[in-house]
């Protein structure tokens, strides 16, 4: 039994007639259309890239190390700072301190806040002595650095900066006690003595090694020298 289609598409059986039924059915192609606005930009990509342009269209991602800390971009560590000075007020190896860490790992931003610090101590109405405190640690230590090469030492000059820089400890601690004691000659004279010969000590202890062997007093006298000259740019004597 046939029955008519009621279209040309397809043809009914009757199950009674047919032993098979088989058949496809296809699809035409589908397009989807993303909008005009998807295309334009696809143009727009093109163009440019072709154009040479292409780099316009780049993202740049978010490196995390440009994320650090001002401290760290600056290579300033506090901890380490606060290390050394305690290394230069107290020079005594029976203290325990690994002072030679002020040498073997010199830094600059610490040294230069000591040097400022004692500069701004140092000012008593003449701005000037600001600049001239900090030209004499970077000449004198030059010095240092030199005589030291010519002696036979094994140093940098950022050692030695480093080293008369954070020396200028002492200075700073005993300056407020040469306000109160100013008025008693021979208390102030002692003071100023004891004050240079614990920075001069402390700065020599880490500079004059074991190389120098009988060459010491040839490289600790100049060092004795500088700080009694920057005793002496504080009180103006």
């Amino acid at each position: 039994m046939q029955f008519s289609p009621t279209n040309g598409d397809f043809t009914f059986v009757s199950s009674t007639d047919a032993e098979e039924l088989s058949g496809t059915i296809e699809a035409p192609d589908v397009k989807l259309n993303m909008g005009a606005d998807s295309g334009k930009d696809a143009y727009a990509t093109t163009f440019l890239r072709q154009r040479g342009y292409g780099w316009l269209l780049e993202v740049e991602e978010d490196d995390p190390e440009d994320n650090k800390p001002l401290l760290e971009e600056l290579d300033i560590d506090l901890k380490d700072i606060y290390y050394k000075i305690r290394c230069v007020l107290m020079p005594m190896p029976s203290l325990g301190f690994n002072r030679q860490v002020v040498r073997d790992n010199p830094d600059f931003w610490g040294p230069l806040a000591v040097v400022l610090l004692f500069s701004m101590i140092s000012i008593y109405g003449q701005f000037r002595v600001v600049s001239w405190i900090i030209t004499i640690w970077i000449f004198g230590s030059l010095t240092i650095f030199l005589l030291a090469r010519v002696l036979g030492g094994e140093v940098s000059y950022g050692q030695v900066l480093g080293v008369i820089g954070y020396s200028l400890l002492p200075l700073i601690v005993i300056a407020p006690l040469l306000l109160v004691i100013k008025a008693f000659e021979v208390a102030s004279t002692l003071f100023k003595l004891f004050g240079v010969f614990w920075a001069a000590y402390s700065a020599a202890s880490l500079l004059v090694g074991d190389e120098f062997k009988t060459k010491k007093p040839l490289l600790i006298y100049p060092i004795f020298l500088l700080y009694i000259y920057f005793l002496s740019l504080y009180t103006g004597v």
